[in-house]
């Protein structure tokens, strides 16, 4: 059973990777936008890697961990659990239908399709209604 999450946005770390192809750019983007978007707070995955004790201290005390792994070489989620946390919200963008490729600008739509994903997932975890359009029309 799914847990219910009372987080406030700063309590929810988002951590994407951000590979050298479209869909970890489109992981980045994601983040990003689900940060200025109220619905967390970007955080350094290059930090969980690295040991930084800061970035490991302030990620315990976070409530909810998010990560976006751009394909199934999972390195997002590797990092985190290597480093000792649990995953609450998990998306690897190629099994949304998005195929990997070396461009590394994507689409809008694409990263849109994975922000509006997380951001329902991360809504239905905090017991709040969300609907897409409304997300999408802040962006516009």
């Amino acid at each position: 059973m799914e847990e219910k999450c009372s987080c406030k946005p700063t309590e929810i770390l988002i951590f994407p990777c951000s590979g050298g192809s479209n869909v970890g750019q489109i992981a980045n983007q994601a983040g990003v936008k689900l940060t200025q978007n109220g619905m967390g707070r970007l955080f350094c995955l290059a930090g969980i890697g690295g040991h930084v004790s800061g970035m490991i201290e302030s990620t315990k005390a976070g409530k909810m961990i998010v990560a976006i792994d751009g394909c199934p070489v999972a390195c997002a989620k590797k990092t985190l659990e290597h480093a000792g946390f649990d995953i609450d919200e998990y998306v690897e963008i190629t099994s949304m239908g998005i195929e990997k490729n070396h461009n590394l600008n994507p689409h809008a739509a694409d990263v849109e399709k994975v922000t509006g994903h997380l951001a329902a997932h991360i809504s239905k975890r905090k017991g709040l209604e969300y609907r897409l359009e409304k997300v999408m029309e802040e962006q516009e």
